[in-house]
């Protein structure tokens, strides 16, 4: 079916916009680095302007900086469940942000004011996330809700209910996985994927040794099914904690703020947020990305922090030999959430993505 039949055709912004990517032909011996440098006159050569945005807020913006464009807190009814979202901006192309494990729209927040300037931007809370409700996964009958089937087709659901159009789907971490699994179901919603620092999913089931499996999910079935997991999850579920955590995969740890950990911990604490995270860290099922990248139709950019103690840029690396990829761009001193960590650089290569698209 063509994009077409479904949305209005979106008109890019119509500049041009120099290339700091490497083509499919040269990716073979080289690699894309973004410099501080490249990214300074990228914004120069777009001359972005404001956007002014009416006011239909639920919830009062956070952004402190008044030269930044009003961002607006809703909330949207999909399939009975409340699903907070944020968004900026009036004009332009569809951006949909989406954020990884553990994290929420608030994520997003150094990106969806700048990149709101000049494209519809929404940041939304995956269900179980955030400030989304958190619907108990006992209430299924066994079957498995927290998936990314699930958040694949709250994605899709979302820019036709909620955008009301087609997007591009920037995302981080499992969030990337999230992405290319909507873009899988509905190709004609998704107009570009752009994976930052992907999830690898090395606690898969198939990347774990044969012999080691049914230890794996002896542990999986003591945190969920036992006072075990709600412990655990106490144990982390601090200030102290998370800001250890962060540090961890920031490679620059002045970013880590108390904002930062009151964003990422406080919506943790909300009634059924613990049983959410149980739930996700025992899913070694589902789709990996080396599955997902072949079936993907629109064009895809791949980023990595370089310094990712997570998910190391040299296993992430193999994605780019995937047809869909286009480049695979390497993000100089960042790490695991450059989109937080390096704003400066991650906006303009968002915006220079999108506008080649």
């Amino acid at each position: 079916m063509a994009k077409a039949s479904i949305f209005a055709a979106l008109p890019l912004t119509n500049f041009e916009t120099p290339s700091l990517l490497l083509s499919k032909r040269t990716r073979v011996k080289n690699t894309s680095i973004i410099s501080l440098k490249e990214t300074h006159f990228l914004r120069q050569t777009r001359g972005i302007g404001s956007v002014s945005c009416s006011s239909v807020t639920e919830e009062a913006s956070c952004f402190k900086d008044p030269k930044e464009l009003q961002v607006r807190t809703l909330t949207w009814n999909w399939k009975g469940y409340s699903i907070r979202y944020q968004c900026a901006g009036t004009s332009g192309p569809a951006l949909v942000l989406v954020h990884g494990f553990g994290a929420n729209s608030d994520h997003w927040r150094k990106n969806t004011p700048i990149l709101g300037k000049s494209h519809r931007v929404y940041s939304i809370d995956l269900i179980g996330y955030g400030y989304s409700d958190k619907p108990n996964p006992r209430e299924f009958g066994g079957k498995p809700f927290y998936t990314f089937e699930t958040w694949g087709e709250q994605l899709n659901d979302f820019c036709l209910e909620v955008v009301k159009d087609e997007a591009f789907f920037i995302c981080n971490s499992i969030g990337g996985v999230a992405g290319l699994q909507a873009a899988v179901m509905k190709p004609e919603i998704c107009r570009g994927l752009m994976l930052i620092n992907i999830s690898l999913r090395m606690l898969h089931i198939t990347k774990q040794p044969v012999i080691g499996r049914p230890f794996i999910r002896a542990f999986q079935n003591l945190l969920r099914n036992t006072p075990v997991g709600k412990l655990f999850f106490k144990t982390i579920a601090t200030p102290e904690t998370v800001k250890s955590i962060l540090c961890q995969c920031y490679h620059d740890s002045s970013q880590v703020t108390d904002e930062l950990v009151e964003a990422i911990l406080r919506p943790g604490l909300e009634p059924g947020a613990v049983d959410v995270f149980l739930e996700f860290i025992c899913y070694s099922g589902g789709p990996l990305p080396e599955d997902l990248l072949p079936l993907v139709k629109c064009p895809v950019l791949i980023a990595w922090g370089e310094k990712d103690p997570w998910e190391p840029i040299e296993l992430g690396r193999v994605y780019s030999k995937f047809d869909a990829v286009e480049d695979f761009v390497v993000l100089p001193e960042a790490g695991h959430c450059p989109q937080d960590e390096k704003p400066e650089i991650v906006n303009p290569l968002i915006e220079s993505f999108v506008a080649r698209h």
